[in-house]
């Protein structure tokens, strides 16, 4: 598990994923799925997946999270809060598949691969509450989606780059080489 993932303060009460793996937790990275599978669900998770393993992204996600919580709520004092890392992907399954309350109440509670990428293990029996779920999952909005959207495409168009540069010269290049030598 990633180490640098906690919050700036040391006592926070919203963390953005425990430091630690818990028995029977799977890393988020190690998370597999159906490479056949159509279903919109493990597309998505791939995309938070891909989000989460990304050090740059994920940093840049973050920051712009920890600007969501509400200013009123003290980070250093009071009970702790649902994980960022949490917030954010129940937010991201409710907005994009378009699902209710209820029915994220429903995944996140009973979905094995929703369950592992929100960081619970096999043996882990934590269930969310439908209030917590509609008090932290509301906290994403749109347009907080519409920028860790712009994070993730910026970071898209970095990685195609590099792999353009890594990638054998094409014969019209070949040729364009052998003729500035002649």
């Amino acid at each position: 598990m990633l180490t640098n993932t906690q919050s700036s303060s040391r006592n926070a009460m919203r963390q953005i994923q425990a430091s630690q793996l818990q028995l029977g937790e799977i890393d988020i990275a190690n998370i597999t799925f159906n490479p056949r599978s159509r279903d919109d669900v493990p597309q998505l998770l791939r995309g938070l997946q891909y989000i989460y393993t990304q050090d740059d992204v994920r940093n840049e996600v973050f920051s712009l999270l920890e600007k969501m919580i509400p200013a009123k709520i003290d980070k250093n004092n009071g009970r702790p809060g649902m994980y960022l890392w949490s917030v954010l992907v129940m937010g991201l399954l409710r907005l994009n598949l378009n699902w209710n309350y209820d029915r994220l109440h429903e995944m996140v509670n009973e979905h094995k691969t929703i369950r592992e990428m929100l960081g619970h293990g096999l043996y882990d029996e934590k269930r969310y509450s439908l209030q917590a779920i509609k008090n932290n999952a509301a906290l994403l909005t749109p347009e907080i989606i519409n920028d860790i959207n712009e994070i993730v495409v910026k970071s898209g168009h970095k990685a195609l780059k590099k792999s353009r540069k890594k990638t054998k010269p094409s014969m019209a290049d070949a040729i364009r080489s052998s003729l500035k030598h002649t």
